[in-house]
């Protein structure tokens, strides 16, 4: 007999991943001048901006859904704006490197992400220089370094562009950890979309205006309804579905489910787009990156479950034993203690990141916690 709610995880990985790749290779054929011919990647990405945004207010204003946060000016120039404009730079350069370089290569050069995070993070002071993980990022970079030499097309505008993309959108996963989290903001997929989409939309607005603007003459424009239209849909659900597989399974599945998608999208590439070609170079390269990732998913899992270590009996014995002990003094307790248990806890969850560049509208540390607090609602 089958497992029901097993077979519903799966079904929802089998969804995450099919729209997950469905969204690049869809991007990649609309902006391909050999394809459907709109090499005009900001505008498209505004076009999934304010698609977005417009579902999520409706969702919101209009049918209730869900209940929109207490959202003040300060949190929101202080904390939204920073985090949108790394994110619509992110989806820019990401979606402009389509026009340079093929998908394959593309998702080689994303397994820098890890990399990116964790140079980023060390920077602004969120994370510790570690030798396992440094040496970790170094495998990684050796990795993607001989997968770009054996790029047959290898085209330096659009390496630099996703290379610039994937900091861009590292840049974005620390702010969420520094501004919003700290500030206890939680988000979920409608309220992040409802908050960033419209400003990220603003953001694009000015580089739209200047490079693509002036080229964009009317009878040069295939503009098709239908094609740009499920396009948003389908970027739109990609949202939704990172945030039902991971409220579902947890962080550590959505790692191993997105290397399975990026092996599965390399292969798929190559059929779909038969002039993107694949060298044996590229694979041992991206196999020695993926080896460096791995690795690095595996101390991050290890870190986390290490924090989540039950107490041993004698410790719990003497924290027993204070309780008792303060709760026979005059004097009320300090909660500090409390307070720093609770800190030590938060810290071991913020630090760990779920990425996926396709769809880096939800903050995706605190994703798990959100699912499980939906969860435990429907059932109360």
């Amino acid at each position: 007999m089958i497992n029901r709610s097993l077979l519903l995880t799966y079904l929802y990985l089998l969804i995450y991943i099919t729209l997950s790749s469905g969204v690049i290779l869809y991007n990649k054929w609309v902006l391909s001048p050999k394809y459907f011919n709109f090499p005009f990647p900001i505008t498209l990405t505004m076009i999934h901006m304010g698609f977005s945004g417009a579902v999520a207010f409706f969702l919101i204003r209009v049918f209730k859904v869900v209940t929109p946060v207490k959202m003040t000016f300060r949190v929101y120039a202080t904390c939204v704006i920073p985090i949108s404009a790394f994110f619509a730079s992110s989806l820019w350069f990401g979606n402009t490197a389509y026009l340079h370089i093929s998908v394959a290569f593309i998702q080689m050069l994303k397994a820098l992400m890890p990399v990116a995070t964790f140079v980023v993070a060390v920077l602004w002071g969120t994370d510790k220089l570690r030798w396992d993980v440094f040496l970790n990022m170094v495998l990684v970079s050796v990795g993607v370094v001989i997968s770009s030499y054996g790029e047959i097309h290898f085209n330096v505008i659009g390496t630099v562009y996703q290379v610039t993309g994937i900091f861009a959108e590292a840049l974005r996963l620390v702010l969420t950890q520094v501004l919003l989290q700290k500030k206890g903001l939680t988000l979920n997929p409608i309220t992040s979309l409802y908050y960033i989409a419209p400003c990220s939309f603003v953001f694009l607005f000015v580089p739209w205006y200047f490079l693509e603007k002036p080229g964009m003459e009317v009878s040069q424009i295939q503009f098709n309804f239908w094609i740009f239209f499920s396009n948003a849909i389908c970027a739109l659900l990609l949202n939704f579905s990172i945030f039902l597989v991971i409220g579902r399974t947890g962080a550590v599945t959505v790692r191993v489910a997105g290397v399975l998608k990026d092996w599965i999208l390399i292969a798929l590439s190559t059929v779909v787009f038969p002039e993107s070609t694949i060298t044996g170079l590229n694979i041992i390269g991206y196999a020695i990156a993926l080896c460096g990732v791995v690795l690095y998913n595996y101390l991050k899992v290890k870190e986390v479950r290490a924090s989540q270590i039950p107490e041993s009996i004698p410790d719990r014995i003497t924290k027993e034993w204070k309780l008792e002990k303060k709760s026979s003094d005059l004097y009320t307790p300090d909660s500090s203690s409390s307070n720093d248990e609770d800190g030590s806890g938060s810290k071991a969850s913020n630090s760990e990141f779920v990425m996926d560049e396709e769809a880096p509208l939800i903050p995706s540390s605190r994703l798990s916690h959100i699912g499980r607090t939906q969860q435990s609602s429907r059932n109360a």
